[in-house]
């Protein structure tokens, strides 16, 4: 039987995370019926906009460089071990706030392929976020190595067996998401990274789906180096800081490319011979963007006091509910569910495919409810726990029924005005 907008407000109801929905910053009525963008920008938190102005007044507009010393320097590695524990299954000392996911990914990478000398081959899947693709083509041009492309479901991500008939004795690093950006196919960490490992390779993993949706173990699973954004289901705000996670295995040997005071073992002795920081800060490279920190910390406090297992959970239950909605409305009308079917193999978004996703996404967004496209035939329906309702969702794939069908909701008549 077909969940009813009833059986989706006794949800809300019932929703632990509920409350959570009331501290992030939301429009007055502008003519949205539901923002379902979260995994690629999150809404603002109160907190956030209490921090900033805190920041302004007090931190920087009352101590200036004063502080410096008192607390600025240590934020890259104190939000990071904060992140690490909440979401990351990080243990301290291992994850730093900093850069953005590319040049993080650029890092990371350059330094991986450092601690595999002689290894000519660098892994990754054809269907990863194309930053991803373009970091690693870059780095094969830039060092004479060859990039093994896999060519995975773009309906799924990379299996075991796809990566076994990748990897030979000459890979050196493997790059692959976590959570995949299209389908939301959340790959088995465990066994992939056992099998580069097998092969003598190290892996980097993508998080940038999975931070702040659904619990990553890093520590557990022998990941050896991992990047990720802070901006979509932490909430961090637009060109928020990234992260990387340096395994402490590989922190005494491994060296970045490029070598910042920030990243130096002692920066205020302004020596003239570069020596890598201990740990993971020596990942760090210029002065860290402390605006932009503030967001981190105050997106990672939601996240820890909200637990990433309730998180998860609200997750799968709005995606399955997103779902079973679109088998009974949208699947009649020629849409395709181009996500795993298995709530345990499906991020926090849920993907449906249509040929004409591009202008259907527009006609959407249009009507007041904010998804985003992706080529060549992808609508994703994102699903941000901590801000996202079941009532809010429902009413969502109502109008995406009345527009795919190309008739009026069932609910009213579909609303026009919103802003993207």
């Amino acid at each position: 039987m077909t969940i009813s907008l009833d059986d989706a407000r006794r949800l809300d109801e019932k929703d632990p995370l509920a409350p959570f929905r009331d501290r992030f910053i939301t429009p007055a009525d502008d003519g949205l019926i539901a923002y379902l963008d979260g995994n690629s920008l999150g809404r603002p938190p109160k907190a956030t906009q209490e921090r900033l102005n805190s920041l302004l007044t007090q931190e920087w507009g009352t101590r200036l460089i004063r502080s410096w010393s008192e607390g600025w320097m240590e934020l890259p590695e104190r939000v990071g071990d904060a992140l690490g524990e909440a979401a990351l299954g990080a243990s301290p000392g291992q994850v730093v706030i900093a850069d953005s996911t590319s040049v993080c990914l650029y890092k990371l990478l350059r330094g991986a392929l450092a601690l595999r000398p002689g290894r000519t081959e660098i892994v990754t899947d054809r269907r990863n976020f194309p930053t991803d693709s373009y970091i690693v083509q870059g780095i094969a041009d830039e060092l004479g190595l060859t990039v093994r492309w896999i060519d995975s479901d773009p309906d799924a991500g990379v299996t075991a067996e796809e990566l076994a008939a990748a990897l030979t004795a000459n890979t050196a690093v493997v790059t692959l998401s976590h959570v995949a950006y299209r389908s939301a196919w959340i790959a088995d960490m465990a066994a992939l990274t056992a099998l580069a490992h097998e092969h003598g390779a190290l892996i980097v993993w993508d998080l940038c789906h999975s931070a702040g949706s659904i619990p990553v173990h890093l520590d557990a699973t022998g990941a050896d180096l991992a990047v990720g954004c802070t901006y979509k289901f932490l909430n961090a705000g637009p060109g928020a800081p990234a992260f990387a996670y340096v395994r402490t295995a590989h922190q005494e040997t491994f060296r970045q490319p490029v070598w910042g005071w920030m990243g130096e073992a002692a920066p205020f002795a302004m020596g003239h011979g570069y020596r890598p920081a201990p740990g993971a800060r020596r990942v760090l490279s210029g002065t860290p963007p402390i605006t932009g920190m503030i967001g981190v910390e105050e997106g990672v406090a939601l996240t820890a006091e909200a637990g990433i297992d309730r998180i998860r959970a609200k997750g799968m239950a709005l995606t399955e509910m997103v779902a079973e909605l679109a088998d009974d409305w949208l699947v009649p009308h020629g849409v395709r569910i181009a996500s795993p079917r298995d709530p345990g193999r499906r991020g926090g978004h849920v993907t449906l495919a249509r040929a004409d996703a591009a202008e259907l996404s527009q006609r959407l967004i249009a009507a007041g409810v904010v998804v985003d496209f992706r080529p060549p035939d992808g609508i994703r329906v994102g699903l941000s726990p901590l801000t996202t309702g079941f009532a809010e969702t429902w009413r969502a794939m109502d109008v995406t029924r009345a527009l795919a069908a190309g008739g009026a909701s069932g609910d009213g008549p579909v609303r026009a005005g919103a802003t993207r």
